[in-house]
C-alpha cells in the first residue's frame, strides 16, 4: 500500500487535507494494534496486517480493514474511493458515526471469564481438537496461507513424551518435517519465514521474524528431545545458527526481523533462484543431484514462473535410488552444492534487518538459546545467551524499570519472557542472580498487571483506549499469560515460596473455561496446565559444574524444574507430592528420565 497508495499524489492530496493520518508501529506499541486489529474484526472486516482503522477525534474506530488496492480489484474497493466514502459517511451521518463506535467500543471491553476446574481430562479434549484440524497431507493445521501454530505443536510434543500415542508423534513430528523440508524453511541459510501461502509448506511470504524464529527453534529442539529425531536436531541447529549470524548484535541481543524482499516489486528475489542462475554456479554432478534435490514446479513462483523457491522435492535417499549413485555420494554433493549457493547468495543485495531490539522478543529468544545449551549441548551458545541476556537487562531495565524498547514502556509480554530467559539462565548456569532478577521482576509484573478480580494479567499498564485485555490467545506465538504460569511454578520451586503457586494456580482457573473456547489458538494454556499436573523437578544438591549437574542439565523432559541446592553431591527427583530416593550418578539421572517417558526413540 505505501507504494500503490500512499506514494499516489491524488490519495496523498485526500489524506493531507481530510484526515490526520498516524502511521503505527505494531511492533513498538502491540497493545494499540491489538486492541484495533480487535476493533476492525468485530467490525466483521477480519484482522491482519497491513491494516487501515479510521478513527474519530477521540480515537475511537468506525471502519477498517486490511488491503485496499490502489482500484478496485478482486473484490476489494479501491483505497481511493474507500477515503471519499468515509469522508461522505462522516459529514452526512456523524450521529450514527458516534452511535457505532460506541458500539464497537463496548464490544472490545474485557469480558468477565467464568473460573473453572483444572481437569486433565481438558487437556485431552484439546489435544482432540487440535487434532480435528491436522492437514493429515501436508502436515500442520488448517489451509492456506499456513502459520506454524507453535502452541500447537508443542502440546501434541509434550503429550506424546507423556503418554507415547503414536498419533500425536505423527501430527507434531510430521508437521516439523514438512515445514523443514518446504520453502518456508530457508534451505541454504537456515531459519523460517513468516508463513506458507499453499498448503504444502512450499510457497513462503518471505519475511524471517525474531520471535517466529525463536518458538520454532523451541519447538524443534522438544522434537529432538521427545524422539531423538537427529533430522529435527540439525534443523534446530541451523535455526540458531540464522538467529546468531543474521539477527544477531555484536554487542549483545537480537533483531527483531528480516525484510521479505530488498524492493517491493521483486517478491522474495534475495531467497528465490532461476534453473539458468543455478546451472552457472554449480558444475555438471552438483546440477543433476540439485536439480533433482530442490527444483521442482510447485516452487515457481507465481509472477515469474522462472524464479524457484528452493525447497526438497526428493530426498537424498530417493536421489540414489533414482541416479544410481552411492548415497554417500548423493550427501557429499548436496553439502557441497548448498555451500556454493549459499557463497554466491550472499554477494547479493540482502533484504533490510528491522535492528530493534524488543526486551519480549529477545526474551523469546534467549529462553530457546539456553534450552539449545542443555538438550542440543550446544556449549558455544551458552556464552552468546548469557552475554545477550546481561546486554538486553542493560539496554532495558533502566533504574528499575523495564521497557519494551527505547521510551516505550513494557508490557506484560516484555515481562514474562524475559522472566522465562532469566530462570532459563539460572537452571542453565546455576547462576542465583538470574533467579534473583526474575523474582524482582515477578513481584513489579505482579502489582502491576494482576487483575485481582478475575485473575490473569493483562497485557499493559495504561490499557490504551481504555480498553483492558487479559489476553489468552496463541497469536501466533505462545500467549503471555499461559508462559507466565510456567515462569510462576518454576519461581515456587526455586524460592519455596507458595504465594507464587497460588498465582498460578488462580490463573489456571481464571482462564480455564476461555481457554476451552479458543480451540487451537489456546493451545500454550494446555501445556501450562499440563506443567502444572506433570512439572519434574529436579533439586540438585552439587555443583553448577559437576557431571551430576551437566547429567541433570541435559536430560530433556517437556516439563522439568532445576533447583541448585547445597553441594551435596545427589539430585533429588519430585514430581507433584511426591519426591524420590537422591539419584547420585549421571546414569542414574538419565534412567530415571527415561523411566518418564513411554517411548524412549522415534
Amino acid at each position: 500500500m505505501a507504494q500503490e497508495s500512499f506514494s499516489d499524489d491524488e490519495v496523498a492530496d485526500l489524506l493531507n487535507t481530510r484526515f490526520i493520518s498516524i502511521k503505527l508501529d505494531r511492533d513498538e506499541r502491540p497493545d494499540i494494534d491489538r486492541r484495533y486489529q480487535m476493533a476492525v474484526r468485530a467490525m466483521g472486516q477480519g484482522g491482519g496486517w497491513p491494516l487501515s482503522v479510521f478513527l474519530t477525534p477521540e480515537k475511537k474506530p468506525f471502519f477498517g480493514g486490511t488491503y485496499f488496492p490502489p482500484e478496485d480489484r478482486m473484490g476489494r474497493p479501491g483505497f481511493q474511493k474507500v477515503l471519499r466514502a468515509v469522508i461522505r459517511l462522516y459529514e452526512e451521518k456523524r450521529d450514527d458515526v458516534e452511535e457505532y463506535t460506541e458500539k464497537i467500543m463496548s464490544i472490545l471491553q474485557t469480558p468477565s471469564f467464568q473460573q473453572g476446574e483444572l481437569r486433565k481430562s481438558s487437556i485431552d479434549d484439546a489435544v482432540k481438537h487440535i487434532l480435528s484440524e491436522y492437514d493429515t497431507k501436508n502436515g500442520g493445521f488448517g489451509e492456506a496461507p499456513k502459520f506454524p501454530m507453535s502452541g500447537a505443536m508443542e502440546l501434541l510434543i509434550n503429550r506424546f513424551f507423556i503418554t507415547g500415542v503414536p498419533e500425536l508423534r505423527d501430527a507434531g513430528i510430521r508437521s516439523l518435517e514438512s515445514m523443514a523440508r518446504g520453502g518456508v524453511y530457508d534451505q541454504l541459510a537456515g531459519g523460517f519465514h513468516r508463513y506458507s501461502t499453499d498448503p504444502a509448506w512450499i510457497i513462503p511470504h518471505f519475511e524471517k521474524m525474531a520471535d517466529d524464529n525463536a518458538w520454532l527453534l523451541r519447538n524443534y529442539i522438544y522434537a529432538y528431545g521427545a524422539t531423538g529425531n537427529t533430522f529435527l536436531k540439525q534443523i534446530a541447529e541451523e535455526t540458531a545458527c540464522f538467529i546468531r549470524d543474521v539477527l544477531g548484535d555484536p554487542n549483545g541481543g537480537f533483531y527483531a526481523s528480516q525484510d521479505a524482499d530488498v524492493s517491493p516489486d521483486d517478491e522474495g528475489g534475495y531467497f528465490t533462484w532461476t534453473d539458468r542462475g543455478i546451472r552457472k554456479i554449480l558444475d555438471d554432478d552438483e546440477y543433476e543431484v540439485m536439480a533433482l534435490h530442490f527444483l521442482h514446479e510447485a516452487g515457481r513462483m507465481h509472477h515469474d514462473r522462472e524464479k524457484h523457491v528452493l525447497f526438497i522435492a526428493r530426498s537424498a535417499e530417493e536421489i540414489a535410488e533414482e541416479t544410481g549413485r552411492q548415497l554417500s555420494s548423493v550427501n557429499e554433493i548436496i553439502k557441497r552444492a548448498k555451500t556454493k549457493l549459499h557463497d554466491h547468495r550472499l554477494t547479493r543485495e540482502t533484504p533490510f534487518i528491522d535492528k530493534t531490539m524488543h526486551t519480549s522478543t529477545n526474551g523469546m529468544i534467549l529462553s530457546s538459546l539456553f534450552l539449545a545449551c542443555r538438550v542440543l549441548k550446544d556449549t558455544g551458545l551458552e556464552a552468546l545467551a548469557v552475554k545477550s541476556l546481561d546486554s538486553i537487562m542493560g539496554l532495558r531495565y533502566v533504574d528499575g524499570s523495564l521497557y519494551h524498547s527505547e521510551g516505550v514502556r513494557a508490557m506484560l509480554d516484555d515481562y514474562v519472557y524475559l522472566m522465562d530467559a532469566l530462570v532459563s539462565a539460572y537452571e542453565t548456569t546455576g547462576n542465583r542472580e538470574y533467579a534473583e532478577q526474575a523474582v524482582t521482576l515477578m513481584q513489579t509484573c505482579i502489582s502491576t498487571f494482576w487483575d485481582k478480580e478475575q485473575g490473569g494479567f493483562f497485557d499493559s499498564e495504561d490499557h490504551a483506549l481504555g480498553i483492558k485485555i487479559r489476553g489468552l490467545e496463541d497469536i501466533p506465538h505462545p500467549s503471555a499469560n499461559s508462559i507466565c504460569i510456567i515462569v510462576l511454578i518454576k519461581m515456587t520451586n526455586i524460592t519455596k515460596d507458595q504465594k507464587y503457586m497460588r498465582y498460578a494456580e488462580d490463573s489456571l482457573k481464571a482462564f480455564s473455561q476461555r481457554a476451552n473456547d479458543l480451540g487451537i489458538s489456546g493451545a500454550y494454556f494446555f501445556c501450562a496446565l499440563d506443567a502444572y499436573l506433570n512439572i519434574l523437578k529436579l533439586s540438585i544438591h552439587s555443583g553448577p559444574g559437576s557431571e551430576l549437574a551437566q547429567a541433570a542439565r541435559a536430560a530433556f523432559h517437556p516439563y522439568i524444574s532445576l533447583v541448585y541446592e547445597e553441594d551435596m553431591r545427589y539430585i533429588i527427583p519430585c514430581s507433584g507430592e511426591t519426591c524420590y530416593k537422591p539419584i547420585s550418578t549421571t546414569e542414574d539421572v538419565e534412567n530415571f528420565i527415561l523411566k518418564k517417558k513411554y517411548i524412549r526413540q522415534g
